[in-house]
């Protein structure tokens, strides 16, 4: 990480320090004896620090997948994406564990059954209703994620779960500020819920629409035709204006929105499949049985909106003289555009795991780009068993393979099998740059 990269790190985790130790001091700041003096005060005070820091880790997990741009630059897109994905479920067990704890301590002291107590709670207490029902998405939500949860749903089904998130967060707002005993008559506790939860709406707002939307309209960008590179494959070319403005690199990614039916609703991520120039991008797509597969059907002139460029999987991350790139079916993509990347003193290996002769999208190219650049390809057509891409698999084809720098993407099962040949090899972390090929970090 680049001495720059790494402040704007520290600084943005600085940030989030500071924050979760004012809201950790609104309950320390507002606790009275009676609030611990006996077991179910005690257990209703917990529940509400568990209220707090639960929804401030919500919060945070919005943030953290807001497409700031140089939160992007510095920290990378997938690593942004994991630890969204680590922060979810802390954050929804806490907030479960305020809706159980409470309802203990208001049923000891009322002295009812348990769901005697939350029925009167959810339908007796001001917004208490819209709280339970955003609870219920925010479990939604977090079922989705798990990971045998998400791998039988389409990339449009978790999407749309995912959304109700945003609408989970915001349904819980009044019910924290109108009955929460930290804002009850402490009016700078309020005030800084309040800005808290309004700069989390403004960078949601101004990253994920504001800014995707102006440079769509500035930059013009239009499909100019779509190509079959295989069965299932198409490689989309769009036509703009003053696209090295975006100084997007080869092996980063957009989010991308087609004005066309059935398109435009949900943003596709799509790593770009050739360097980009001023006027033109591309991307390279397999359908996938979702919205995918509608792509073939785009009409030249189809309007495009996009978010990014976004990742950090890039020819300046290498260190070494000589890279090794690894990618399995369409994940040779992005290493495709990488290729012309690196400058002329680079050695360059390309492993491209197929299972067939036919999956070999783009060939020609790599072929080419190989010619040009004094690379090697080597294409590894098969089963996972011919092919396992361990370390004494892979230094048969490339010797030096412990002094390079690896880059990989494709398939979670052959990323993982190379990240355990990377190891195995000795290779420090800081020279295995890896782009799962998956919708959302693992």
């Amino acid at each position: 990480m680049k001495i720059g990269h790494r402040k704007s790190a520290d600084n943005a985790s600085l940030v989030l320090g500071i924050g979760l130790g004012l809201t950790l001091a609104l309950q320390v700041d507002t606790i009275t004896k009676n609030d611990v003096n006996s077991i179910y005060p005690l257990i209703t005070s917990i529940s509400r620090l568990c209220a707090l820091v639960g929804t401030y880790l919500a919060l945070v997990g919005l943030v953290l997948i807001s497409r700031i741009a140089w939160v992007e630059r510095s920290v990378g897109h997938d690593r942004l994406v994991t630890w969204h994905r680590k922060l979810g479920p802390y954050s929804l067990f806490l907030i479960g564990f305020h809706v159980l704890l409470v309802t203990v301590g208001y049923a000891a002291n009322d002295q009812v059954r348990l769901i005697v107590e939350l029925w009167r709670l959810v339908t007796k207490f001001p917004w208490m209703l819209p709280a339970m029902v955003g609870f219920t998405f925010y479990i939604a939500a977090g079922i989705s994620s798990y990971k045998k949860v998400r791998a039988k749903m389409s990339y449009e089904t978790w999407w749309t779960i995912h959304i109700y998130t945003y609408l989970a967060v915001g349904l819980s707002f009044m019910h924290q500020v109108i009955t929460g005993q930290m804002f009850l008559g402490h009016p700078l506790n309020k005030l800084y819920w309040q800005l808290l939860y309004v700069t989390v709406v403004f960078v949601l707002v101004y990253w994920r629409f504001v800014i995707p939307i102006s440079k769509s309209i500035r930059h013009n960008l239009k499909v100019e035709k779509v190509v079959i590179e295989g069965p299932g494959v198409v490689s989309i070319i769009m036509k703009g204006r003053r696209l090295d403005k975006l100084k997007a690199q080869g092996g980063q990614f957009f989010g991308w929105r087609f004005l066309a039916r059935g398109q435009w609703v949900i943003s596709h991520p799509y790593s770009l499949s050739a360097p980009p120039s001023d006027k033109y991008l591309r991307v390279t797509v397999k359908s996938l049985g979702d919205a995918s597969s509608g792509v073939i059907k785009l009409k030249p002139g189809t309007r495009v909106i996009f978010e990014g460029p976004y990742g950090t999987f890039v020819a300046s991350k290498a260190s070494r003289g000589h890279v090794v790139l690894i990618g399995g079916g369409v994940g040779i993509t992005p290493l495709r555009a990488l290729m012309e990347e690196f400058d002329e003193t680079k050695e360059i290996d390309v492993l491209f795991r197929a299972s067939t002769q036919a999956d070999l999208v783009l060939k020609a190219e790599l072929n080419e780009i190989a010619r040009r650049r004094g690379a090697r390809v080597h294409y590894l057509v098969g089963s996972r068993k011919e092919h396992p891409l361990t370390f004494d698999y892979i230094k048969k084809i490339v010797p030096a393979f412990r002094d390079a720098d690896v880059f990989v993407c494709g398939p979670k099962p052959m990323v993982d099998a190379v990240k355990e040949a990377v190891k195995d090899a000795g290779i420090p972390k800081d020279r295995f740059h890896d782009e799962a090929f998956a919708f959302h970090g693992e």
